[in-house]
């Protein structure tokens, strides 16, 4: 995660958060820094009030760094499932620092926790298949590093990252290119070696012309597991195979024991719930 190209996104957070500045702690510490009491460095610990995956710690002490010297000690690893009650890390540094960089870095930090936490959960219920987990594009809106690196800490694998990253032929592309077989053709003259076809299918006839075209992907569409199950059987191992639309976690161990190579999920990103961590600030 490359924390330069970030900066941009995480001062533009502290900016909405801070404003003309924290009235509160200004109150109490003094505006200019002429207080004592801003001067006392103080120890935040930070605590997990749940059971999760931790995701996001390089995040969460960059927007501290982004507002004055901070020294942190990280606990356990990225990627690492915590327990409810476990101490993740402690920071050190200037009252003001911590106070005024508290909630935007929890933030963060409680964000891709519960995405990384999410994927870990689909993760762990196909281990026994060899269906992989993936996420999609449907992420928030510049977020999307930060949302893709947390489903890496949670076990799983990145989809496209954005639309230069790898041709993925959709029912729109079909329809503009005039079918599935002129879509694939179309992509396949101009790409590069290292690049495959990934379409998108509805129905038996579209996975025929699929194969037929040589697509190296196809992309089962809103199917049940039955009719995945059906679909695996007639591709016969000669493409990967992706499934995407009414999964879940009641039905994605259907999905992937169907054959799946891979079972892309919106819900890790669109739907996932913030992580619950708490900061306690002691002094030194």
């Amino acid at each position: 995660m490359d924390l330069l190209n970030l900066d941009p996104l995480l001062r533009q957070a502290l900016a909405e958060d801070l404003g003309r500045g924290d009235i509160t702690t200004d109150a109490i510490l003094g505006p200019t820094g002429s207080s004592t009491v801003e001067e006392i460095r103080f120890q935040a610990t930070l605590i997990a009030k749940e059971n999760l995956v931790l995701a996001g710690w390089p995040i969460f002490i960059r927007v501290f760094q982004l507002l004055g010297e901070v020294e942190a000690q990280l606990r356990c690893e990225e990627g690492a499932p915590i327990c409810s009650g476990d101490t993740v890390g402690r920071l050190e540094g200037k009252a003001s620092l911590l106070l005024k960089g508290e909630r935007v870095a929890l933030n963060f930090l409680q964000r891709m926790c519960g995405v990384a936490t999410l994927t870990r959960s689909y993760v762990e219920r196909v281990a026994h298949t060899q269906a992989k987990v993936l996420d999609t594009r449907k992420t928030t809106p510049l977020w999307r590093a930060l949302e893709k690196y947390a489903v890496r800490m949670g076990g799983g694998i990145n989809h496209r990252v954005g639309l230069d990253d790898g041709i993925l032929i959709k029912e729109n592309h079909i329809a503009v290119a005039g079918g599935v077989r002129e879509a694939i053709e179309a992509c396949q003259s101009s790409m590069n070696h290292l690049q495959r076809v990934e379409v998108e299918v509805r129905n038996h006839q579209e996975i025929r012309q699929a194969l037929s075209a040589g697509a190296d992907i196809i992309l089962l569409d809103n199917m049940t597991a039955e009719q995945v199950q059906e679909a695996v059987e007639m591709i016969g191992g000669r493409c990967l195979i992706e499934v995407s639309g009414g999964v879940n976690e009641k039905n994605i161990v259907q999905y992937a024991e169907a054959g799946a190579d891979y079972i892309s999920l919106g819900v890790l990103t669109h739907s996932s719930p913030s992580s619950d961590l708490s900061l306690i600030l002691e002094p030194r």
